[in-house]
C-alpha cells in the first residue's frame, strides 16, 4: 500500500512538472491565457466587493451572460459521450485512442460550468446551504439540487476514467475492465442527464412561457451533440499539428457524421419551436417576437439571433455537401456551428425568457465590461486547464512519460514527439 501510494505520488509529480515544460509557443499561449484569467479574477474581485450591480443584470433580467455560457458549456461537456459511444458500444478503432481527449474536454467544460455558476451567485459564501448535513439541499424537490448532483457527479466520473486509464498507461499495465467500464456506461447515461436537467431548470419555471416547451430538452441535446464534437474536431487538429500524435482524417470524418446529423436535427427542432411560437398568435409569443423581430422599438437581440440562424444554416449546408469531407470546409462548418449554437443557446435562449416581464415591462440587457471580463477570464482558465491536461496526457499515451523511464531526465519542451507506437489500453 505504501509503495503504491509512493508510485502514484511520483506519477502526479512528474505530470505536474511536464505541465510547465514546453517551447516558446507553449509558453506564449499559456502566458496569454494566464493574463486573461487574471484580468477575469480581478473583475470578479470587484464584483464580490460591489455586488451584481457591476453587471448588466437587474431585477427584471436576473440571468445574463453567465448563465448563457453555463448552458452552452454543459452541452460541450455532455457531448463527450459522442466519442465514448462509438468506442465502447460500436468498437470504433479510429476513435479508440482519442476518446480520452473528449473526456478531458468534458472535465475542463464542467470546471468552467461550476465557475460560471459561482460567479452568478450574489453571495457565493452562502453556497454551504446546499451541502447536505450543513444546510438543506431540498432534494428531490429542487431542480437546483438535481443540477448540483449531476454536474459534480459527471465531473467525478470523467476524472476517475481519465485518471485511471492514464495511470495504467503510465505503468504499462492493462486496465481492469471492472474498475472503469461500469463507470464509462454510467457516464454515457449521466451525460444525457446533465443537459436534460439543465433544460428542466428552464422548463420548470411556469412564469416564463418562452421556456415552457417540452421540446427544450431535445433541442439542448441536439445542439450539444453538434457543438461539442465540432469543438473536438478542431481540438484534435490542433493536437495533431503541434505534436506527432497520430490522428487520422477518418477519425475526424467520423465525428463529422455526428455533427452533420445533429445539426439537421437541431435546425428541425428550431423550426418546430418557431412554428409553435408564431402560428398560435397568443400573447405568450411576445418573447419570441422580441427575439426575432423586436418588440415596441426594442431590437437588442434581433441581429444576434439572425446571425446565429444564418451561421447554423450555412454550416448545415456545408456539412450536407461532399466538400465537407475536406478539412478546410469542415473547419469552417465547425466554426460556424460553434458560434451559431453559442448565440442560440446563450443570448437567444436566456434573455428573451425575461422579456417582457410578468408586468409587461421591456428591459434590454447588455453585459457590462466587468461581466465580459469575468466571462473571458473563465474561458481562459478553462482553456488553460485543457491545455495542461493535454500536455500531461499526450506524452503518457505515446509512452514517452512512463514508469519505465522514471529515473531519466524529464521530457524537454523542444523534443519532438514520437509517433504513437501502440494503442492506448481501454
Amino acid at each position: 500500500m505504501i509503495t503504491a501510494a509512493r508510485n502514484y505520488l511520483v506519477f502526479l509529480r512528474r505530470c505536474a512538472r511536464i505541465a510547465f515544460v514546453g517551447d516558446w509557443r507553449y509558453y506564449a499561449w499559456m502566458g496569454a491565457l494566464t493574463v486573461v484569467a487574471l484580468f477575469g479574477l480581478n473583475a470578479y474581485a470587484k464584483q464580490l466587493v460591489h455586488g451584481l450591480a457591476v453587471t448588466g443584470m437587474s431585477d427584471e433580467v436576473s440571468w445574463g451572460v453567465y448563465i448563457a455560457n453555463f448552458t452552452f458549456l454543459v452541452g460541450v461537456a455532455a457531448a463527450a459521450v459522442m466519442m465514448v459511444i462509438p468506442v465502447y458500444i460500436y468498437d470504433n478503432e479510429e476513435l479508440h485512442d482519442l476518446v480520452i481527449f473528449g473526456e478531458l474536454l468534458a472535465v475542463a467544460a464542467i470546471i468552467m460550468c461550476l465557475a460560471f455558476v459561482t460567479v452568478d451567485l450574489g453571495r457565493p459564501d452562502r453556497f454551504w446551504h446546499l451541502i447536505p448535513g450543513l444546510g438543506q439541499m431540498n432534494f428531490p424537490r429542487s431542480m437546483l439540487s438535481w443540477d448540483v448532483l449531476v454536474l459534480n457527479g459527471y465531473l467525478l466520473l470523467n476524472v476517475h476514467i481519465c485518471g485511471y486509464l492514464l495511470y495504467c498507461r503510465y505503468q504499462s499495465k492493462k486496465p481492469a475492465k471492472w474498475f472503469y467500464i461500469p463507470f464509462v456506461f454510467t457516464a454515457i447515461l449521466w451525460a444525457v442527464s446533465i443537459h436534460t436537467v439543465t433544460a428542466f431548470l428552464y422548463v420548470g419555471l411556469g412564469g416564463r412561457p418562452f421556456w415552457n416547451a417540452s421540446i427544450v430538452g431535445p433541442r439542448f441535446l441536439a445542439s450539444a451533440f453538434t457543438a461539442g464534437p465540432a469543438i473536438i474536431i478542431l481540438a484534435l487538429q490542433i493536437i495533431r499539428h503541434f505534436t506527432n500524435y497520430r490522428i487520422t482524417d477518418k477519425a475526424l470524418l467520423t465525428l463529422r457524421s455526428i455533427v452533420q446529423v445533429s445539426m439537421i436535427i437541431n435546425v428541425f427542432l428550431l423550426v418546430c419551436e418557431v412554428f409553435k411560437e408564431f402560428y398560435s398568435g397568443t400573447t405568450h409569443g411576445a418573447s419570441a417576437k422580441y427575439l426575432f423581430f423586436g418588440l415596441h422599438g426594442h431590437h437588442a437581440l434581433v441581429p444576434w439571433i439572425w446571425t446565429a440562424i444564418t451561421f447554423n444554416l450555412i454550416a448545415m449546408v456545408i456539412l450536407l455537401l461532399p466538400v465537407s469531407r475536406g478539412l478546410k470546409y469542415l473547419n469552417v462548418a465547425c466554426g460556424l456551428s460553434i458560434v451559431g449554437i453559442w448565440i442560440e443557446k446563450g443570448m437567444g435562449l436566456v434573455i428573451p425568457g425575461f422579456i417582457p416581464t410578468p408586468l409587461g415591462a421591456i428591459v434590454d440587457y447588455v453585459p457590462s465590461l466587468n461581466e465580459t471580463l469575468v466571462c473571458l477570464g473563465i474561458w481562459a482558465f478553462g482553456l488553460l486547464c485543457y491545455t495542461i491536461f493535454l500536455r500531461m496526457s499526450v506524452p503518457i499515451l505515446q509512452g514517452r512519460l512512463s514508469k519505465a523511464n522514471e529515473g531519466r531526465p524529464e521530457i524537454q519542451g523542444d523534443e519532438p514527439l514520437a509517433p504513437l507506437s501502440a494503442h492506448t489500453p481501454h
